[in-house]
């Protein structure tokens, strides 16, 4: 559906003439006139208004009875009058109605002075009540889940968590039980209300019925002060405003950015903020000392770090993590290249050609096309793991504007409810499904791909139609608005035989410079983009330059390889432990026992760091940095300090200026400004960027014709790549991974989010579990290629049989354990 269009009108309020969009919302076309009008149940995140509260009533010349401003669409010349004693009479006894049954507990109450009641009943309100009888009571406050706690007695039946559970995020766990005055929010059966974005309705909620429970009491409004930034727990990138009391994180709350986040947050990035201040948190530098690594001063850690490295020179390589800024990446590798000479640096693990190749500025889409488009084809990704918010915007388009969703996966998908046609195909077919989509939409042979990759021909050929004619003309076949959402992960799975045909298939769909069309990829860590952008890939410069030297590559695992050979000896790593981040945990592994040297920024010691890391500098969490991301879409977006560093830690951009001074190479960098100033230069199509123009909404630089041209077009990519054909199973299972939304030791150390720590489990399908002999929740064990792991049963019924899919990024018993495509399975 495309982006509607609208004329703008003429309406009056209170007899101010306002101009507005056409069949705006009389509530929100006022606020143009600056005239509110209050409302509770009214949020137009939720779509289509209900009217439930009738706060919002005006009175329009025409109508003869009051209506609700909340559900009337503005015309031209339409007059309203917010004003007159009747409608003041209207909305004081609503204020007066919803105050009958409603606690006057406002000093012990966590709404308290941020609360939207209070304020319309000072604003609204008769300041009086008539009301002498006993008011409702019910028992308080309950847990309506580990994260939320409900006080009932204080709900004015808004239905905005309601609609948000139902209409929102779709898991439809919310209800209103009972009728009339004993009317009550809970679960359909009980249950704790447990789901990706269940935290959203604290913010939604107009009262203090709601409440966060780690927040409960810890501060009031008057305490506290808001900090924007954003939220690198995944690759969403949503912005956010800290609560801070005493340089101390207490609460997140979304900062809505229509362009990025659509003003909702995961669960994750609502309540990991509890790591930041976790006493495992990494606040002084550590060196290793008799085989433990033990405190010391930064003096004598800069001083080893730098020593060993000078020592290594060439032999070093270095490796930055999804949590690292555009500056810091930008500056590592300045060290690795400029200083040590080394061409060994890399951030993503693929070719970094295939991502050039598939981020050039007239495919790409923008988050907010995926809303509009007339087809949106899910590949390889799972948006509700790997981009949480991703998933609602998909789920948003199809609700509200009738996109026609294709999700096309290994693994069943959480959308594949929602979607108008779903496709299975089997791990390690990735290359061969979309060579066999491609032939299906020029014209070729799908039936040799199709069966290489595992996938029904005939549902291939029904989703290439599907994206041939999907929203577009049917007379004539002209595509529509197409958004092919794409996972990354498919070029480490089968990257040779993706990219080039995911380039064909968006030629073959006309989606090369289409304005509401295109592709948008789904990286496997949070800022892939940015560093790839900032020059942290093998033989590329900042800016897609060439350095004119090819570095090893996690594409094939070189950098390890070259460390168990000897060929390198030292590794750096920046919010990286490719044990637990990296395919292949073993032979990493084996690569950091053999290096002499390993120096690591992190915020947490984990099992791998803690085993072979020589130095360690304390990382700054979220909260604490400055500098610059890059979102999915090429948004630049910024990242400010909400608090204080932690105990001694300092930031990432001065420990690598300062690592190399100490080498006799001065960076000339003072200040984070600096830092990002250097890189806006380095890049071509960051140039005119500033910290100021990217302010608090960022800046897509693909949308900037000027940015656009400035980006060096990629090298061909050759288009007779042979697919890989998937592993025959003969007995065994097919192995395919996925990492869940709530992996990461950020969840582990956050008090709210432990007990959705998740656990290794092996998901099957039913058919697979009865031939096996095993039922849903029995732990077995999980073999192949002679190493193993301990996993509990988990069936789904869309699961493909012959296919099992074991979780990455996880503590313990992570499948990168086992580098396999066939695994065995018996009970443990």
């Amino acid at each position: 559906m495309p982006r509607p269009e609208h004329r703008s009108i003429t309406f009056t309020i209170d007899g101010r003439e306002v101009q507005a969009p056409e069949n705006t919302i009389l509530v929100d076309a006022a606020k143009l006139g600056d005239v509110e009008i209050p409302v509770f149940c009214y949020e137009p995140k939720l779509g289509q208004p209900v009217g439930a509260c009738r706060m919002c009533l005006v009175e329009i010349e025409g109508i003869p009875k009051l209506q609700t401003g909340c559900s009337t669409p503005v015309k031209d010349g339409m007059v309203v009058h917010t004003q007159t004693a009747r409608v003041k009479e209207a909305q004081a006894a609503v204020v007066e109605f919803l105050l009958i049954n409603h606690p006057l507990d406002c000093p012990v109450c966590d709404k308290g002075g941020e609360c939207p009641l209070q304020d319309i009943s000072y604003g609204w309100g008769g300041g009086t009540t008539r009301f002498i009888e006993p008011k409702r009571h019910f028992v308080k406050p309950l847990e309506l889940s580990p994260l939320i706690a409900i006080d009932r007695e204080r709900c004015i039946l808004c239905y905005r968590c309601v609609r948000f559970s139902q209409e929102v995020s779709e898991d439809y766990q919310l209800v209103l039980h009972e009728r009339g005055a004993a009317t009550f929010v809970g679960t359909f059966d009980g249950h704790p209300y447990v789901a990706p974005f269940s935290g959203n309705i604290i913010e939604l909620c107009p009262v203090g019925a709601l409440t966060s429970r780690p927040y409960r009491f810890r501060a009031r409004p008057w305490d506290i002060e808001g900090s924007g930034s954003v939220c690198t727990l995944c690759p969403a990138q949503c912005n956010v405003s800290f609560t801070v009391r005493d340089e101390r994180v207490l609460r997140v709350l979304a900062r809505q950015n229509d362009g990025v986040d659509d003003g909702w947050l995961c669960d994750k990035g609502r309540f990991a903020y509890q790591s930041v201040h976790s006493d495992e948190r990494v606040t002084q530098p550590l060196l290793r000392d008799g085989g433990e690594l033990r405190p010391v001063s930064w003096e004598r850690a800069l001083a080893t770090a730098a020593g060993l490295l000078k020592k290594a020179g060439a032999g070093v390589a270095g490796l930055a993590g999804g949590e690292s800024t555009n500056e810091e990446g930008f500056l590592l590798q300045r060290l690795i290249r400029e200083v040590l000479g080394s061409s060994h640096v890399d951030a993503a693990g693929v070719d970094p050609v295939d991502l050039w190749s598939l981020a050039r500025p007239d495919l790409q889409a923008s988050l907010q096309d995926v809303e509009y488009a007339h087809t949106v084809l899910v590949l390889g990704t799972e948006p509700v793991d790997d981009m949480p918010i991703l998933d609602l915007r998909i789920r948003k388009g199809v609700r509200r504007n009738r996109v026609k969703l294709a999700v096309a996966t290994a693994r069943p998908s959480s959308l594949d409810a929602s979607a108008a046609l779903s496709v299975r195909y089997a791990p390690g077919g990735e290359g061969a499904f979309v060579t066999a989509l491609t032939a299906a939409v020029y014209g070729g042979d799908v039936d040799a791909p199709a069966a290489a990759a595992g996938a029904d021909v005939d549902a291939i050929r029904t989703l290439a139609e599907l994206l041939r004619t999907g929203g577009g003309d049917d007379d004539n076949r002209a595509p529509g608005d197409v958004v092919i959402v794409w996972g990354t992960r498919l070029l480490g799975a089968d990257g040779g035989a993706v990219t080039p045909a995911l380039l064909k298939l968006a030629s073959g769909l006309a989606l090369t410079g289409r304005d509401g069309g295109g592709l948008l990829a789904v990286p496997a860590s949070t800022n892939e983009r940015g560093l790839l952008e900032a020059g942290v890939a093998p033989g590329l410069a900042p800016g897609f330059g060439d350095t004119g030297a090819a570095g090893e590559s996690y594409a094939e695992a070189g950098i390890a390889r070259a460390l168990r050979d000897g060929d390198l000896t030292a590794l750096y790593l920046l919010h990286d432990d490719p044990i637990l981040s990296r395919p292949d945990a073993v032979g990493w592994d084996r690569a950091l026992e053999k290096a002499t040297t390993v120096v690591a920024h992190a915020q947490f010691l984990t099992a791998g760091l803690r085993e072979h890391a020589t130095v360690v500098f304390p990382a700054e969490s979220y909260a604490e940095k400055e500098g610059t991301v890059t979102h999915p879409d090429g948004r630049v977006q910024r990242l400010r300090p909400a608090i204080g560093r932690q105990g001694q830690t300092r930031p990432e951009w001065w420990v690598l200026s300062e690592l190399s001074r100490r080498l006799g190479a001065d960076m000339g960098i003072l200040t984070g400004a600096m830092a990002s100033r250097q890189l806006f230069d380095a890049v071509p199509f960051y140039a005119g960027l500033t910290l100021d123009r990217i302010g608090g909404r960022g800046v897509r630089w693909p949308a900037d014709p000027a940015a656009a041209a400035a980006f060096p077009p990629p090298p061909e990519v050759r288009r007779d790549v042979a697919y890989e054909t998937t592993a025959t199973p003969n007995g065994a299972l097919r192995l395919g991974t996925f990492r869940s939304i709530w992996a990461g030791i950020e969840v582990e150390l956050s008090p709210a989010l432990t007990f959705l720590t998740p656990r290794q489990q092996v998901e099957m399908a039913p058919a697979d579990a009865r031939r096996l002999g095993v039922a849903h929740g029995d732990k077995v064990v999980v073999a192949g290629d002679g190493a193993s792991l301990e996993a509990t049963v988990v069936l789904r019924n869309a699961a493909s049989p012959g296919s099992v899919f074991l979780q990455t990024g996880i503590q313990t018993d992570a499948a990168n354990g086992l580098d396999a495509a066939l695994v065995e399975i018996h009970k443990a």
